[in-house]
C-alpha cells in the first residue's frame, strides 16, 4: 500500500513538473513588461496583418494602437464604447460598439459602417466579444452588463446568447442559447470549433461549427470562465481573468502568467512575428515574449 501511494505521489509530481516545464518553454514570467498604465479599463485586443495591436479603453470611449514600431497612439476617439474587436480579411476593424448595442466596421480611413443594429427590431443586450470565420461571418457574444451611459435599465431581449451575423447580412441568427452569460469567444483556424466562455457558470465550452455556421455538440472544456481568449498555432487556449491561464487542446493546464492587476480583460498575439502576447489588464497594457505564435 505504501509503495502504491509513493507511486501515485511520484506520478503526480512528474505530471506537475511536466506541465510547468511546458509553460516555461512558452514564456518567461520575468520578461513581462507594462507598456502603459494610463487607461481606465482596457479590453478588446486584436491584431492586424502586419502585427500592430489595437485595443479599447471602453469607459473612456477610445481605441488605441500599439504599432510594430513600438509606438503607442490614440487610434480613435468616440469609438461607440468599443469593447471586443477583430480584423476582417480586408483590414477593417470589426468592433462591438455597445453604446447603441451595434457592430461596426471601421475601414483604414476610419470610416464607420454599421453592420448590425438590432435583432427582430429589438436592441440586443450589448455585443461583447467577437470572432470572424473564414467566410467573413461574425460570431458575437451578447451578455447583459448594465452601463452607466445607457438610458435603458432592463434588457429588451430575454436571455443572453451567442449570435452569428452572415457576411453582408443585416439579420443575425441565434447559434447558442444554452449559456447563462456568454463572454469570451474564439474559434479555431480550421473553422471546426468555437470556444465560448460562460461568466455566470464559470465554465468554458467548445462547440462544433456546422456548415451552416450553427453550433452543435456542446462540450465542457474548462471549469473556468474567460473575459477574452486567444489561440496559438499549436491549438493551446489562453484565457483571461486573474492573470492568464494556458491550456492544451485536451484541456490540460500547461501554464499561468501572473499579471499584477485585479483583472485581465482580453489578449492577443502581435508583433512582426506574432509571437508577442499582449494582455489588456484593467488600467494597463502588458506584453510578454513567447515561444508560441498566434493564429489571428
Amino acid at each position: 500500500m505504501k509503495k502504491y501511494f509513493f507511486f501515485l505521489a511520484v506520478s503526480a509530481l512528474s505530471t506537475v513538473s511536466f506541465a510547468q516545464s511546458e509553460g516555461q518553454n512558452l514564456f518567461v514570467q520575468d520578461s513581462l513588461k507594462v507598456i502603459s498604465a494610463q487607461f481606465k479599463f482596457t479590453e478588446g485586443a486584436s491584431v492586424d496583418k502586419k502585427g500592430n495591436v489595437f485595443f479599447t479603453d471602453q469607459p473612456n470611449d477610445k481605441i488605441w494602437k500599439y504599432g510594430i514600431d513600438g509606438k503607442l497612439s490614440l487610434y480613435m476617439d468616440k469609438s461607440g464604447r468599443a469593447n471586443g474587436t477583430y480584423f476582417d480579411k480586408k483590414g477593417n476593424l470589426i468592433v462591438c460598439a455597445d453604446e447603441n448595442n451595434q457592430i461596426w466596421s471601421i475601414d483604414k480611413n476610419k470610416k464607420i459602417k454599421v453592420l448590425f443594429s438590432d435583432y427582430e427590431g429589438k436592441k440586443v443586450n450589448g455585443p461583447n466579444d467577437i470572432w470572424l470565420d473564414a467566410k467573413g461571418g461574425i460570431y458575437f457574444t451578447d451578455p447583459y452588463y448594465q452601463r452607466d451611459y445607457w438610458t435603458r435599465k432592463t434588457p429588451e431581449i430575454q436571455g443572453q446568447k451567442v449570435y452569428y451575423l452572415p457576411k453582408g447580412k443585416k439579420e443575425a441568427i441565434i447559434v447558442a442559447d444554452d449559456v447563462i452569460k456568454p463572454n469570451g469567444i474564439v474559434g479555431t483556424p480550421d473553422g471546426k470549433f468555437l470556444y465560448v466562455a460562460d461568466m455566470s457558470a464559470n465554465k468554458t465550452y467548445r462547440y462544433s461549427i456546422g456548415a451552416d455556421a450553427r453550433l452543435t455538440d456542446r462540450q465542457l472544456f474548462l471549469n473556468q470562465h474567460s473575459d477574452g481568449m486567444t489561440l496559438d498555432s499549436d491549438g493551446n487556449l489562453y484565457v483571461t481573468g486573474k492573470g492568464v491561464n494556458i491550456y492544451k487542446p485536451t484541456g490540460e493546464k500547461i501554464g499561468h502568467i501572473d499579471i499584477p492587476e485585479e483583472w485581465c480583460g482580453n489578449i492577443c498575439f502581435g508583433g512582426k512575428d506574432k509571437n508577442m502576447l499582449f494582455i489588456t489588464a484593467s488600467k494597463s497594457l502588458y506584453v510578454i515574449p513567447t515561444n508560441a505564435k498566434g493564429v489571428e
